[in-house]
């Protein structure tokens, strides 16, 4: 093994640049530092691939395979994904979440069908006009991988960004739920493009949505009262922190033992268990322990999941495609978002604002991020994988940076700057 790439050694260069680009953009431009990490982690591997065509060390390999042997899609969906949501369900309005309980429901569930269809047919029409001949069955599951929005990225543009609570619960709310009915949707539909011929039909997809979202929920609102009863019977702040680690990932791997959403699952034991808690005299502590670590971890867990994410760019082939399906992605992410979002909206009480610069908001609010890239980049070999990655990176960089950036100053054009940035 490459003594310059060795995992201790990779691992201490990825924070050694998060602190240098962390403290650069805080001195200088200082943008939300999830979106400063990928920006500079994509300049840093510009600069890596240009290197490589100069000097005889090709370091952009080396690179990439140092990435391959970290092996992103298993490292977030076995684990970080679970630690990035439970530590957003910590900073969720429970209230107001519970007053938005069915719209979000609806943008969970029949709205992530809706964006998969859509996005599925579009592209297929967009890939059939490039002369890229990608099944329509692939197109769908590139559908599915692209239908949860990023909790983790939306969480930290929702903390610098004043508007309704009842807005933000709907945000927030769905961005926490929709991942568990994307993931169920992607291995059917995955299931079905590698040639199973009873993963489509019957209501098979119907019945593990019910039962994998349903017996989730209950997991995880068991799990996260027994938890919440565990720490009321503890005296130690600190030990509140093991408490938690080893609900969440208790939680995930009890679901996966079991077959069920394990995003679903941790989820609802975080809004349990950080929002029920210890008995009163207990609870300044506890609490203010719970935060601080919580804040620590969920910090430390998005700068290298961010970071990666800039690196991974190493890893996608863009032109394999050719150019016509990754420009025309964006806007086709964005007009399929709109009509997903907005029936729930429509159809259920007014948010305060009015309709339509919610469905405005929940447009561009819907950033794709971690899960979407761990999904494509963990499809089978074969040769429609290359496409469908090149467009996936693509959105996703687009969401997170350009619309990432861009949601302050478009939240207050729709609310006519009654909500300020803080």
């Amino acid at each position: 093994m490459d003594p310059l790439f060795s995992t201790f050694d990779f691992a201490a260069l990825l924070f050694i640049m998060a602190a240098a680009i962390g403290v650069l953009n805080e001195r200088t431009i200082d943008l939300p530092r999830p979106i400063a990490l990928l920006i500079g982690a994509l300049l840093i591997s510009g600069v890596l691939m240009m290197l490589s065509s100069l000097l005889p060390y090709d370091l952009d390999h080396r690179a990439r395979l140092r990435l391959s042997h970290a092996d992103l899609p298993k490292l977030l969906l076995d684990g970080i994904l679970a630690l990035l949501l439970f530590a957003a369900s910590l900073h969720v309005d429970v209230v107001a979440l519970r007053r938005r309980a069915v719209p979000i429901f609806v943008l969970a569930s029949i709205g992530v069908f809706l964006a998969t269809g859509l996005f599925g047919v579009g592209i297929y029409g967009v890939f059939a006009v490039a002369g890229v001949g990608v099944p329509l069955v692939w197109c769908l599951v590139l559908g599915a991988i692209l239908a949860p929005t990023d909790a983790v990225a939306v969480d930290q543009l929702l903390k610098r960004v004043h508007m309704p609570g009842e807005l933000r619960a709907l945000i927030s709310g769905e961005s926490l739920f929709n991942d568990g009915a994307a993931v169920v949707l992607f291995f059917a539909l995955l299931a079905a493009a590698s040639g199973d011929p009873h993963a489509l039909g019957n209501g098979r997809i119907a019945i593990e949505f019910v039962v994998g979202g349903v017996g989730a929920a209950m997991l995880g609102l068991g799990a996260g009262y027994f938890g919440a009863f565990v720490l009321r019977k503890t005296k130690e702040p600190t030990l509140s922190v093991i408490i938690s680690l080893a609900l969440v990932f208790g939680t995930y791997r009890g679901a996966a033992w079991l077959d069920i959403s394990g995003p679903i699952a941790v989820v609802v034991a975080g809004l349990v268990f950080f929002h029920s808690g210890p008995a009163e005299n207990k609870a300044t502590a506890h609490r203010a322990a719970l935060k601080d670590f919580w804040a620590i971890a969920d910090d430390l867990v998005n700068t290298l999941l961010f970071l990666f994410m800039g690196f991974e760019i190493l890893a996608v082939p863009f032109l394999s495609g050719g150019w016509l399906p990754i420009l025309a992605a964006v806007p086709l992410a964005l007009i399929v978002r709109f009509l997903s979002v907005s029936p729930p909206v429509l159809l259920e009480r007014a948010p305060p604002g009015g309709r339509w610069p919610a469905i405005g908001v929940l447009t561009w609010t819907g950033l794709r991020g971690g899960i979407s890239l761990a999904l494509v980049l963990g499809l089978p070999e074969g040769p429609y994988r290359d496409a469908l990655a090149a467009v996936c990176y693509a959105v996703v960089v687009f969401t997170v940076i350009v619309q990432g950036l861009t949601t302050p100053a478009v939240i207050r054009s729709l609310y006519r700057g009654d909500f300020r940035s803080p």
